[in-house]
């Protein structure tokens, strides 16, 4: 299947039989559409991965794109990809301290970041070979830092030396995404170009995506919803991206209907801005996905929704619904082909029946359908993958009755807050290093937008800070990205424990009332 292709091969194809066709409409904040055809765009892919190679990145070398959404975010992406080069996106709401860990696991060489991440980037990589900086904050018209040595990417994509001849390389190194896990440092998740190609494939059959939809995005091109289920889902199909910096419940209908989007990979968070608003009049979308079908939407927008579950892991989805016969309620489907699925009871290991909830595990080939490795971390490779290839994904789901699978929560000591999974214990280790605290633990509060807030409950050291809860949140807001920070921080006396003493969250869970509204001042 995968033979002869890789994500060169794939953009050349379109370039070849619809060189004029949009491939994507930037719609900038504030500022008139831009449009690059096929022809344009594969250019510019050109010329930045030709600059790249004669700056001296090699194949295989790691380059961090460190940027919103924005052209240059997708131009860099793929001009490493020509070259041979791995694409490490991050985060844009990492503090210093993400960043050092990201620049040196990695082992980049070089980085493209903005304006305004300029000073975190070139802090947190001394050592590159180049910095490449763009002349926008996604769109935003900014000030370049003087003191700053870089390329501008202008520069980039005035290259006048030809990009070197490649062979055709499916199974080489093609991105990585760090994710979280339940220790205190996330893992490099590494893509292969068949890894990309096979996600294509599947979220365009599970979508039943033509070559006339246009894709609406808005979630950030860093992450694998955008950069799996919306962007390489329209290069598949020979379609049009229509890329906007971050999402706007304010901005969201008037660009949706001005290109005529008939498609959407959206998440609760998004659809409940927009459920918040007067429906328009008329749209043109057909489908969105949203992890869950949620009724409401589907009926004040006259929507078909799609249920499915996937991760960082599995490039795309590895349970879905299907658009005719979509189940009940919030499903998320059933197996998606291609990949195994086997279900758990956590205590015994024996598989679960109908009507019962247990671990979930999935199994494919690394590095087509599973991803590659977790790079340089020999470790969680072994924890992950059993003796027979199931990957232990660390979430729970439910069996109804009639086959239909829910998703149940997380095993791991994870949080869900937004878009973002966020491990408790790298938040506990950043308050635990400040030696204020003799134990900590961190637990989602359930929140109305973004499923879950972190909230910290601590036992207080003597000498402790008598301001502790401002002063934990300082050092969290300078340690973390602004999403883990905590919202509030809890003393106690003790904590609940469990068996083997291990303080008991669920019951700390219970203690936190859910947030229905944010305060106003």
């Amino acid at each position: 299947m995968i033979e002869g292709r890789d994500i060169p091969w794939l953009l050349r194809q379109w370039v070849e039989r619809c060189p004029d066709k949009p491939f994507l409409i930037w719609e900038a904040f504030d500022k008139a559409p831009e449009t690059y055809t096929y022809a344009r765009f594969s250019a510019e892919v050109e010329r930045v991965g030709a600059a790249l190679h004669t700056r001296g990145v090699m194949k295989g070398d790691k380059v961090m794109l460190h940027l919103d959404n924005s052209p240059e975010f997708m131009i860099s992406w793929f001009a490493c990809a020509r070259i041979g080069a791995v694409a490490v996106s991050t985060n844009t709401r990492s503090v210093a301290r993400d960043m050092i860990y990201f620049a040196d696991h990695a082992e980049i060489v070089a980085a493209i970041t903005q304006p305004s991440f300029a000073e975190l980037v070139s802090s947190s990589a001394p050592n590159i070979k180049f910095l490449v900086l763009t002349d926008n904050n996604a769109g935003e018209d900014a000030k370049i830092p003087e003191n700053i040595a870089h390329v501008p990417f202008a520069e980039m994509l005035a290259e006048q030396s030809p990009c070197p001849d490649r062979p055709v390389e499916p199974f080489a190194d093609l991105g990585v995404q760090f994710t979280s896990g339940t220790t205190s440092r996330p893992k490099a998740v590494l893509w292969t170009h068949a890894n990309a190609l096979w996600g294509a494939q599947m979220n365009v059959a599970h979508i039943r995506l033509r070559h006339e939809d246009i894709c609406q995005c808005f979630l950030p091109l860093f992450h694998t919803n955008a950069q799996s289920y919306s962007m390489l889902s329209s290069l598949w199909i020979g379609g049009t991206l229509v890329l906007q910096p971050k999402f706007s419940a304010s901005r969201f209908w008037d660009v949706a209907i001005r290109n005529k989007c008939s498609w959407a990979s959206i998440i609760h968070f998004c659809v409940n801005a927009l459920l918040a608003q007067e429906p328009p009049a008329e749209h043109s979308f057909r489908v969105w996905g949203a992890g869950t079908r949620i009724p409401a939407a589907m009926e004040k927008f006259s929507i078909k929704m799609l249920g499915w579950w996937g991760m960082t892991e599995t490039i795309t989805h590895g349970i879905v619904t299907d658009m005719d016969h979509p189940g009940t309620g919030a499903t998320i489907g059933r197996v998606s082909p291609g990949f195994e699925i086997d279900i758990r009871d956590p205590e015994t290991g024996a598989h679960i029946k109908p009507g019962e909830r247990g671990l979930l595990y999935i199994r494919g080939t690394r590095g087509v359908n599973l991803f590659k490795e977790y790079y340089k971390n020999p470790e969680a490779n072994a924890k992950s993958f059993d003796a027979d290839g199931w990957f232990e994904t660390g979430d729970y789901v439910r069996m109804h009755e009639n086959g239909n699978l829910f998703f149940g929560d997380r095993e791991k000591d994870m949080l869900k807050i937004g878009a973002e999974n966020v491990a408790a214990s790298e938040i506990e280790t950043v308050i635990m290093e400040t030696g204020w605290v003799k134990e900590c633990a961190v637990v989602g509060q359930k929140h109305y937008m973004l499923d879950e807030v972190p909230v910290v409950f601590v036992r207080p050291n003597p000498g402790a800070p008598d301001d502790l809860e401002t002063q934990i949140i300082d050092v969290c807001r300078q340690n973390l990205a602004d999403f883990k920070v905590v919202r509030s921080v809890i003393v106690v006396e003790d904590f609940p424990r469990s068996t083997l003493e291990k303080i008991a969250k669920n019951e700390l869970r219970t203690r936190l009332p859910a947030i229905e509204a944010e305060k106003r001042g």
